[in-house]
């Protein structure tokens, strides 16, 4: 990891990146200086971010409810698919129960969820 980024550089960078974003685009050779400045702002204003601004893991329950509307799936497909009941899945989604080894599998295999989401 770099320096650390205060808040006046992340500001400052932020306003810098305003002005550039109108003169740099796609067609902009890498080797340009204003290209350049681009991508060494863009990194500090990601590093900045980074540290004051994380982004966690989504919660299981969430990336239930993702697949469930990426799928259009309703809770008693969910069940179907998971082969267990719906009022089990609308425990799960309550947080009412912790789920069960299969239905943990299930989630993985079916759903395409990530086990560590799955886990924490």
């Amino acid at each position: 990891m770099g320096k650390l980024i205060t808040h006046t550089a992340y500001v400052k960078a932020n306003l810098r990146l305003e002005e550039l974003i109108d003169v740099v685009d796609d067609n902009t050779p890498t080797d340009d200086p204003l290209a350049k400045e681009f991508l060494e702002i863009t990194d500090i204003i990601e590093q900045y971010e980074e540290i004051h601004f994380p982004i966690g893991l989504p919660t299981l329950q969430e990336m239930i409810e993702l697949r469930m509307f990426e799928m259009g799936l309703k809770r008693k497909d969910l069940a179907a698919l998971l082969d267990t009941s719906a009022s089990r899945i609308s425990d799960y989604l309550n947080g009412k129960r912790e789920i069960t080894l299969n239905v943990a599998k299930a989630l993985h295999q079916k759903l395409n969820i990530d086990s560590d989401i799955i886990l924490q």
